[in-house]
């Protein structure tokens, strides 16, 4: 898995993500691509239903709940960066987050899974794009439930190593 989701950005790319670190919003999955305080459009999760979602407390504020596994889905974050137009979508986390903020945010994922249980209380069945966002909801509290700490290690371990492991390697500790 030596995949750079970041090298996949080109030139043109770069220019849409202008977000700041000191911006970002708590919900943010650690990784490289963040968001701050964007626009209230609903089109995040047009473009990137896999990895944004709209924070319920915000009035639909985007956030990225997954990091991009694929070439694909770093397009689809774009393509949301591309349409928010505050600009505040960012792909420079590599440079802010360390191995102990990564396991601090990990230490305080209640407070993400109580956030998303407030927020499928707000968003059940209001119209198509609160059921879109419940969607979301649902697959990031799974995604929290399952694969985000075994995600969140290998991101642990490019953060130690300067790449993602390969197969097989020892990765480190969340907790």
């Amino acid at each position: 898995m030596g995949w750079d989701p970041v090298g996949e950005l080109t030139a043109e790319d770069r220019k849409l993500f202008g977000g700041r670190w000191e911006e970002r919003l708590w919900l943010n999955v650690p990784g490289p691509f963040y968001t701050g305080e964007t626009d209230t459009c609903w089109t995040g999760r047009l473009h990137a239903p896999d990895n944004v979602l709209y924070a319920a407390a915000c009035e639909s504020v985007e956030y990225v709940f997954r990091q991009p596994r694929d070439a694909r889905e770093v397009r689809n974050v774009v393509a949301a960066a591309k349409e928010e137009v505050f600009g505040e979508y960012a792909c420079d986390g590599d440079l802010w987050w360390t191995p102990q903020a990564v396991r601090q945010w990990w230490a305080e994922r209640a407070r993400v899974a109580e956030h998303l249980v407030g927020a499928q209380t707000e968003w059940r069945g209001r119209d198509r794009f609160e059921d879109d966002a419940l969607i979301g909801v649902l697959d990031f509290q799974a995604y929290l439930a399952g694969p985000l700490a075994a995600d969140l290690r290998a991101y642990l371990f490019r953060l130690e190593e300067g790449r993602y492991p390969e197969a097989g390697e020892r990765l480190p500790e969340l907790d």
